[in-house]
This record gives structure tokens, sequence and C-alpha cells, in this order.
């Protein structure tokens, strides 16, 4: 699931990131717990929910994040967009 999640982010990043280095960190320092974080270039966003139809191709990633995930967020303006999963 981490894999999962991790693709879905590192693919936002490149499709809307902008120019430049992404940076992919992960912790397992905790027992029982994986935080991932993606850092990228780009402007920054704030996550809104869909209000697209669910048979609409695209724009699932963050979706995922939010079900798959115990814990999810975005740096407030940044393109820092974190998970956690407790194992």
């Amino acid at each position: 699931m981490v894999r999962l999640l991790v693709s879905e982010l590192v693919t936002n990043s490149v499709k809307y990131g902008g120019e430049g280095a992404i940076t992919l960190k992960v912790d397992v320092a905790q027992p029982g717990k994986v935080r991932a974080e993606v850092i990228d270039r780009g402007l920054g966003f704030v996550p809104v929910a869909r209000n697209r139809p669910t048979t609409e191709a695209g724009g699932w990633g963050l979706h995922l994040v939010q079900t798959l995930s115990n814990r999810w967020g975005v740096h407030e303006g940044s393109a820092r967009v974190w998970f956690e999963i407790d194992r």
C-alpha cells in the first residue's frame, strides 16, 4: 500500500510540480508507523474534495491517499504532501 500511495504522490509531482527535483522522504523510525512525504518545486495547493463522477478517469490520487492512509496532509502554502500508515 505504501508503494501505491508514494506512486500517486510522485505522479502528481511530475505532472503538476513544475521544474526541478522531487524529494521523497520515508520514515519508519516509530514502531508500527510508516510516514512518507513527497516534496516538489510547485507553487503549492489546497486540497479540495473531488466533485466529478466516479466513472470519470483520472484525478483519484489524493482520494486514494485519503482513503488508504491513516493520516495525510499538505504543508500549508507548499508542495509537500505527506501520509502515515499504521502497520
